[in-house]
């Protein structure tokens, strides 16, 4: 695996995990340092021009009691309405306390329209400069009385701070003004402009309940007569007196009548036994009548029956003495038959006296079944008669009691009409306020400072977004991803560098002091080494994104560090602006490339050696018109191979990536690509877009070097890389 290869899997796996870089984000910070302060410094003065300009204002404040219940002398919140249980209410006099309403009360009763601070068209407010009136012109409204009120209300309500204190019911009325005093006075007049609205509101509501109840008492009036003539008309009609008396007698007859059917429903059933008995003898004779108990059971019946036993008797002793013809016989059995004859007839009557009884105690209890049946009646009829009279009681007495509680609450609102107390008290009056609110001078020119200063920074981290240069070795990583050979640092320049061709840049190596400028050509020198130990690269191309990079300098000093320890050569490809010749100091018309390509019998005139810095030059020679036919010659890879022949190390200074393609096809031809940046100048665009089009054609990129790098600058921004020469002393200071 190649170089390359390796260093963009590292790149990968790098990538992999997201590292958040705080030393670059310092290191963005310290380089716009000095101007995060200017800014914060300058943006803070102003401020403090500014604060010190305003008007003070200051803030006195009311704390006022709102309670949830009214103190009445007597209670009649039915005529009101009016419920302070629950939260609304408090929520309701906090909006009724931020009103404009409330605002306009103060400003007619202190005057603010006399006021330049509450009053916008106060003479005093209209002296100085107004855009507004430079653009449009004055204004010729004519305001009215009304007009001036309102606007002086605007902005007087917009001074004024309504702050309920959490689980109380307490609020505090705050306002602000150019006068402590004005402050205090405002503070209060709110105060009390919202108890006065309070009592007047309740007044109000006193007055509307009294014609209201007046109003209603009158129809009241008129159905309560109503009712009680219609009560008075029914009784009237059913001839009614006592209702209830009537009811009871009528209730006791129906008890009575009720349990005198019970005795004769008892009797009539006892009768209809006996007589059920009787009517089932087929005859009525002595032996069938004396089989019925209730005959026998009967004392004059017993009494006859002994009669008859004793006769019975006397007969029987009477024929044992005479004969049945005996005077004695006779009338003893005389006598029996009259006995039995009375026992039949007297049987008989009691039959009759049975069915006599049946028919009695039957017809007695139709009779009562009757009189049970009227009397219900009766009963129902006077149940409905008592159930539409309760109706008629009922409607009576509701519009009586309506009346009652009408008449009495209006006798309440107009004796309670002039006793009103309001719901709210002052706990703790205004004062005169010493300090003004406004404005925090201090935490104003504070707070300026740290946002300036935040937004300076964050105006550094925009500038860094949107700088698309690579400033230095960390920038190369980041924003390339290609390895970096060295850095080679600014030269200082002299006055005398144009008349003194040894203080050129090119021959710096040699004959600059600038140590820290030939380390870093050796350290290129090193890194290229050990970039192609395991594939040598005899051949080496510099090439760039843009002319002006520094890239003939950077490569004729590097060619002359490998002129130390071996042969070089340094060829100018770029035949369209040659630099090399003059830089070098070359005679005009110097043979070259284009003369040894053309003809490469002329190779040794074309190639000039420079004795103080020990290297061979072949500059570009006469300017050809078109250079690239003359590079994809086979002459010129003729000349190529000879000197490579001839040379151990050969470097080719081409021309820009993104001017010509020159440079596409020389790095075709050579073992590596050298790619040169000019520090804090070009833009990445330029140079990815010349290192993409190189690794499209397989050239072996070998890194990139970062040129005239400003290393006093790095390092004060804190840049370890570029102040790494710095640090074993290599600066003209110590030189």
């Amino acid at each position: 695996m190649d170089m390359k290869s390796s260093m963009n899997s590292s790149l990968n796996n790098n990538s992999a995990v997201e590292v958040i870089d705080l030393g670059h984000y310092w290191n963005v910070v310290r380089r716009q340092l000095k101007k995060i302060i200017a800014l914060s410094i300058v943006m803070t003065l102003i401020s403090i021009l500014v604060v010190f300009s305003l008007t003070p204002k200051y803030s006195s404040t009311t704390t006022l009691l709102i309670e949830a219940s009214e103190s009445k002398v007597v209670s009649i919140e039915e005529v009101y309405g009016l419920s302070g249980t629950n939260s609304e209410y408090f929520l309701t006099q906090f909006e009724i306390l931020k009103s404009r309403d409330m605002a306009k009360r103060v400003v007619k009763q202190l005057e603010l329209t006399k006021s330049a601070e509450f009053n916008p068209n106060h003479a005093h407010n209209k002296q100085g400069f107004s855009l507004r009136t430079f653009i449009l012109g004055e204004s010729d409204e004519v305001l009215t009385e009304e007009d001036i009120i309102n606007k002086t209300t605007d902005v007087f309500w917009e001074a004024i701070s309504i702050s309920p204190v959490r689980k109380t019911q307490l609020v505090k009325i705050s306002v602000m003004s150019e006068s402590p005093e004005m402050a205090k006075q405002a503070a209060d007049a709110l105060a009390n402009a919202y108890i006065r609205s309070q009592l007047e509101a309740k007044v109000g509501l006193t007055q509307q309940a009294s014609e209201w109840l007046t109003e209603r008492m009158s129809g009241l009036k008129v159905q309560l007569n109503k009712s009680e003539k219609e009560l008075q008309d029914f009784r009237e009609k059913n001839n009614l007196i006592d209702v209830k008396g009537v009811s009871t007698l009528v209730a006791t007859e129906l008890n009575q009548i009720t349990e005198k059917l019970v005795d004769a429903r008892s009797t009539r059933l006892e009768v209809e036994s006996t007589y059920d008995q009787l009517k089932s003898l087929k005859e009525l004779n002595y032996e069938s009548l004396s089989s019925l108990q209730v005959i026998i059971a009967n004392p004059l019946i017993s009494r006859l029956r002994e009669t008859q036993s004793n006769s019975e008797l006397k007969v029987a002793e009477l024929s044992k003495r005479y004969g049945p013809k005996h005077p004695k016989m006779i009338a003893a059995q005389s006598d029996l038959n009259a006995v039995k004859e009375s026992v039949v007839s007297q049987m008989k009557n009691l039959a009759t006296g049975i069915e006599n009884s049946f028919a009695t105690a039957k017809a007695k209890e139709a009779s009562l079944l009757k009189s049970l049946d009227l009397t219900k009646s009766k009963m129902r009829d006077i149940n409905r008669t008592e159930f539409a009279l309760g109706e008629y009681v009922r409607a009576a007495k509701g519009d009586r009691a309506l009346y009652e509680t009408f008449f009495k609450r209006i006798r309440e609102t107009s004796a309670t009409g002039d006793l009103q107390t309001a719901n709210a008290r002052i706990i703790d009056a205004a004062v005169v306020p010493v300090h003004p609110v406004k404005p925090k001078k201090k935490l104003i020119v504070v707070l300026v400072f740290v946002v300036s200063l935040m937004f300076g920074i964050a105006l550094a981290f925009l500038l860094d977004a949107l700088d698309s240069t690579v400033k230095n070795a960390d920038d190369v990583d980041h924003k390339l991803g290609f390895s970096l050979l060295g850095i080679v640092p600014l030269l200082a320049k002299n006055k005398d560098q144009a008349s003194n061709e040894k203080e050129a840049p090119v021959r710096a190596f040699v004959h600059s002091d600038h140590h820290g400028f030939k380390e870093s050509v050796r350290t290129l020198r090193t890194g290229l080494t050990l970039a192609t130990l395991e594939t040598p690269a005899q051949c080496l191309l510099f090439t760039s994104s843009i002319p002006g990079e520094g890239k003939t300098t950077t490569s004729v000093n590097l060619a002359t560090a490998y002129g130390q320890m071996e042969k070089t050569l340094i060829i100018d490809a770029d035949m369209r602006r040659p630099t090399l010749a003059k830089q070098l100091s070359l005679p005009l018309g110097s043979k070259g490339l284009s003369n040894a390509v053309a003809y490469p019998e002329t190779l040794d005139e074309s190639i000039h050696h420079i004795e103080d810095l020990n290297i061979d030059v072949m500059p570009s020679g006469v300017i050809p018109p078109n250079p690239l036919e003359l590079l994809a010659s086979k002459n010129f890879e003729a000349v190529l191979k000879t000197l490579r022949e001839r040379y151990q190390r050969i470097i080719i200074d081409s021309p820009p990536m993104g001017a010509v393609s020159d440079g596409l096809y020389l790095s075709s031809m050579v073992d590596g690509v050298v790619y040169v940046i000019k520090a804090d100048s070009t833009k990445d665009k330029l140079i990815k877009s010349g290192l993409g089009r190189l690794d499209e054609s397989n050239a072996r990129i070998l890194g990139v070097v970062l040129n005239q790098l400003d290393a006093e600058k790095e390092a004060r921004y804190g840049n370890s890389s570029s102040g790494y020469y710095d640090t074993y002393a290599y600066h003209e200071e110590n030189a």
